[in-house]
């Protein structure tokens, strides 16, 4: 473990509920999109859905803070919005043709490649963790784990 902590734990399963949303969501979104024959109206929607919940989480917590207007905030940070709306429009578009656990497979294997780099270099002001030998082990199980997903069943 990286930490030794409850909190170590705590965030690991949070991460891992939120992990199972991921192919939930794939489904839903992809549901939706062929329902209304639409990706972009569907991807509108659900943003839609996603902004009136993390309002009502803003106003319901802690407001807007007063920090919302500082300066020196990187530009690049406002981005993250960009690859939102590619993610929602990808998977709601090629889920449905490709199969969710294809689709999610691939989506994890672009994450497991830039979450290595992201925390090697510290990009976007991350923690750094350097890769060593330990840690692209680990990366290259994971990678083995999703082609053995991606590999054809055996016809019975």
């Amino acid at each position: 473990m990286l930490q030794g902590t409850q909190n170590f734990m705590l965030y690991g399963f949070i991460m891992f509920i939120a992990g199972l949303g991921i192919p939930i969501m794939a489904a839903l979104n992809g549901g939706l999109s062929n329902k209304l024959q639409n990706t972009a109206l569907a991807a509108v929607i659900l943003l839609f859905v996603g902004l009136c919940i993390a309002l009502t989480y803003l106003f319901t917590t802690s407001g807007v803070p007063k920090t919302f207007y500082a300066t020196g905030t990187p530009w690049y940070f406002y981005f993250g919005g960009c690859f939102v709306m590619f993610y929602i429009l990808t998977i709601s578009w090629v889920a449905p043709k490709f199969g969710i656990a294809n689709a999610i497979a691939f989506v994890l294997l672009g994450q497991l490649i830039a979450m290595v780099v992201i925390d090697h270099f510290g990009f976007f002001g991350a923690k750094q963790y350097t890769l060593d030998y330990k840690r692209l082990a680990g990366l290259t199980l994971m990678i083995a784990g999703i082609a053995l997903i991606l590999s054809k069943p055996q016809q019975s």
